[in-house]
């Protein structure tokens, strides 16, 4: 059954060092550059959908948890506060306070409705050494987080087209939703005390769901401390299901922290805070993609995207041309020479990377290249510029798909 953290260190995506401590996996070249891609696709789809990205510190003054609530309400996943001076600062547990302040930096108008800030940003959680494992529980998180200021009646449209933004990139990654679930609050006093509050963001919510057509559960006792939230559930091959991405409204926050816009009319209203991740952290979504597709990923997010192999020692001159081809199209070429050992043996190592292109004899001397598809398809020999623009074209597609359907002059 594929596990990430020896899939992980097999493929050289990540490490561990007891100087470090647990919890806090370092990442190797070829994952770093799982890691970039990730992040740049993610940065990329939040632009088209109209977010503007922001960075903030990952630390923070003490009161401005006490604030949000979190210092009341979420103490027990915090670091304590290290003192500076006569000021104590906190390694940040979320950054949706840093976020707040964004917001209420300048006065606003209705017109700048809805306000979409992302952030791909450092937070901690003060996770105990018996739950850590690999990098699906961490103690530093690289958090896909972005929040929407909008007036109420934005809010359904703008978790809604969350909702979507989150089932595209499941498309792209090849990564399944098993459930999605409605998570409201339980006993106890973890919660943020205002029932009328919980009520209307809850009916929102369910209103964005059922709008949506998603089939969903209720499950009491998994809301956030200030709200309500829609949680989309993946599983791990065992079956072990987890939270992936989030949509949250939140009716609480704005009010802590003062948030308003001048409406039409002249007067201050509050706006509402919709929260929403669509990968929720890097190091969960790339623990889950490389046990989702067993190490194999998606061609457009794999470290090596294309392997040259020359079958003797007189075709490397022009499998290394081929890789510079490759490189200049921006894909991520490698050659594996007969000093790696046979051809099959060559083959087998790169059994993982999407493409495989073997030249010999024949094909270095009429520019083309026999291909070999990571799912053990053929496609036979094609002109290596033609190849390149296969391919290229496949990555920038995104999605799972190797080959797709065939182009003018190319085999299936």
């Amino acid at each position: 059954m594929p596990d990430h953290r020896r899939l992980g260190r097999e493929l050289g995506l990540f490490g561990t060092d007891p100087l470090m401590g647990a919890g806090l996996p370092y990442w190797l070249p070829d994952g770093a550059v799982v890691r970039h891609t990730l992040e740049e696709y993610i940065r990329e789809a939040e632009r088209r959908a109209g977010y503007r990205h922001v960075y903030s510190p990952a630390l923070g003054k003490r009161e401005l948890y006490e604030v949000s609530g979190h210092r009341d309400h979420y103490r027990d996943d915090m670091y304590p506060p290290m003192r500076l001076g006569s000021e104590e600062v906190v390694l940040r547990p979320s950054l949706c306070p840093h976020h707040a302040l964004i917001y209420r930096s300048r006065s606003r108008s209705y017109r700048e409705l809805p306000l979409r800030i992302a952030e791909l940003g450092t937070m901690y959680r003060a996770e105990l050494s018996g739950v850590l494992g690999g990098l699906t529980r961490v103690r530093a998180i690289q958090l896909n987080d972005a929040h929407v200021f909008c007036t109420l009646d934005q809010a359904v449209g703008e978790a809604r087209a969350a909702l979507e933004l989150i089932a595209r990139a499941y498309a792209d990654l090849g990564i399944r939703a098993v459930r999605h679930r409605l998570s409201l609050p339980g006993e106890g006093g973890k919660y943020v005390a205002d029932p009328k509050l919980w009520r209307r963001a809850t009916a929102l919510l369910r209103e964005v769901l059922d709008a949506s057509g998603v089939a969903y559960e209720e499950a009491a006792g998994e809301a956030a401390f200030y709200g309500p939230k829609i949680d989309v559930q993946i599983a791990d091959p065992a079956g072990r299901e987890s939270t992936l991405s989030t949509v949250q409204i939140d009716l609480h926050q704005p009010a802590r922290f003062g948030l308003y816009y001048t409406g039409p009319d002249g007067a201050k209203h509050r706006p509402v805070m919709v929260h929403r991740s669509v990968i929720g952290s890097v190091e969960r979504a790339v623990a889950h993609l490389v046990e989702a597709h067993a190490g194999a990923l998606p061609a457009w997010l794999a470290p090596v995207q294309l392997v040259v192999l020359p079958v003797g020692e007189e075709q490397e001159e022009r499998a290394a041309a081929v890789v510079r081809e490759a490189l200049a199209r921006g894909l991520r070429a490698e050659p594996a020479g007969p000093a790696q050992g046979t051809l099959g043996a060559r083959v087998r190592a790169a059994r993982l990377v999407p493409y495989q292109a073997v030249i010999g004899a024949r094909e270095a001397a009429a520019d083309r290249a026999a291909v070999r598809l990571r799912d053990g398809r053929r496609p036979g020999e094609l002109p290596v510029a033609e190849l390149l623009d296969r391919i290229a074209g496949r990555v920038a597609a995104k999605g799972t798909e190797l080959w797709g359907e065939p182009g003018p002059g190319l085999p299936a």
